[in-house]
């Protein structure tokens, strides 16, 4: 795993995206999914954890889903990169999210999202040459919010709701 991770950064700093749409990831249950799938859409990029202070935005997430899952797609990316907040497995994951927070929207498999081992989306999402989106992510529940055209045009920390009307009116 370690090897493919290195080995897929290397190629995507080789020849760098012009956008999200380079990009694909395996969701919760294996299935391999093209960003480019998601064209004409807001999309909004979270990476998640079961046990952080900051869980409970599942909740608002799926309300978010519910509310404008017609023009907005919800990745969750489950990551352990902070705290050890994450440690379940894959199936663990998805049913702690299904049970407690009855949610829907996507979930990717588990994946590092800082480090040596980054995932080449988040490192694509965290090297932008804005300097309000670029730098390392600081704890779980930060989120990414892509265009219709899949470039990157808000990024919002954690305590930001996903509720929060910072981000409903960039979805309008």
């Amino acid at each position: 795993m370690v090897l493919i991770n290195t080995i897929m950064l290397l190629a995507s700093m080789l020849s760098p995206a012009n956008s999200i749409y380079d990009f694909n990831f395996t969701s919760i249950e294996g299935k391999k999914i093209e960003m480019s799938s998601f064209k004409g859409k807001y999309v909004l990029i979270v990476n998640t954890a079961s046990a952080c202070g900051f869980t409970k935005q599942y909740k608002d997430l799926q309300a978010l889903h519910q509310q404008y899952g017609k023009d907005l797609v919800i990745i969750g990316f489950p990551a352990n990169n902070f705290g050890e907040q994450e440690k379940g497995s894959n199936a663990e994951i998805q049913n702690f999210c299904e049970k407690n927070y009855g949610v829907t929207f996507l979930l990717s498999e588990k994946v590092e999202v800082k480090g040596s081992e980054i995932t080449p989306l988040f490192q694509y999402l965290t090297t932008q040459e804005n300097p309000d989106f670029t730098g390392d992510i600081n704890w779980n529940f930060e989120k990414f919010l892509i265009n219709k055209e899949g470039k990157l045009v808000h990024r919002y920390r954690s305590k930001v709701n996903p509720l929060d009307k910072s981000i409903t009116d960039n979805i309008k």
